[in-house]
């Protein structure tokens, strides 16, 4: 039985411990890999603007030249704000809760080339405080729209999108 057993295992040994230099046969081809080239550009110092006929600050921001857009991809928004020393990034829309039930809404459009920034509200809007719409600092994230859609991103983390982006 002894033999037997030794026979069996040196066999074993000897066809899995042989070694080639070549190449063994090619597998099948894989699923097309996906290229997702995400863009960022920021602006400070935004300041809005009142119009009273409509009763919401507005600015229009222009996308930079070196940025490629396309009609298909997506632009993310996020506003930052300085709490205590500490740099927070809030995805846009953002809704700010303010004395006696007054709200205000930070909300955005796009196109291919610019990007409308507007502040709206339940409340009449000319006195707004400063704080709110003057010296806003925005960064801009443009996206593929394959990646805008991918359930695995959470798009309303900013530093997960920076990640996932590898920006």
């Amino acid at each position: 039985m002894k033999k037997i057993s030794f026979l069996f295992a040196f066999i074993a040994f000897s066809l899995t411990s042989c070694t080639s230099d070549e190449p063994g046969p090619q597998g099948p081809p894989g699923e097309p890999g996906v290229n997702i080239v995400g863009q960022t550009f920021e602006f400070e110092d935004v300041d809005f603007e009142y119009f009273a006929e409509s009763n919401f600050y507005a600015t229009v921001i222009d996308i930079p030249g070196e940025i490629e857009v396309l009609e298909s991809d997506a632009i993310l928004v996020y506003r930052r704000e300085v709490i205590d020393g500490t740099e927070t990034w809030s995805m846009i829309p953002q809704n700010f809760f303010l004395a006696d039930g007054r709200i205000i809404q930070y909300v955005f459009n796009h196109t291919a080339s610019d990007i409308e920034l507007l502040i709206d509200g339940n409340f009449d809007l000319s006195g707004l405080d400063g704080a709110y719409t003057q010296n806003q600092f925005f960064r801009f994230i443009v996206v593929p729209s394959d990646f805008a859609f991918d359930p695995s991103v959470d798009l309303s983390d900013h530093d997960a999108v920076m990640q996932a982006l590898e920006l």
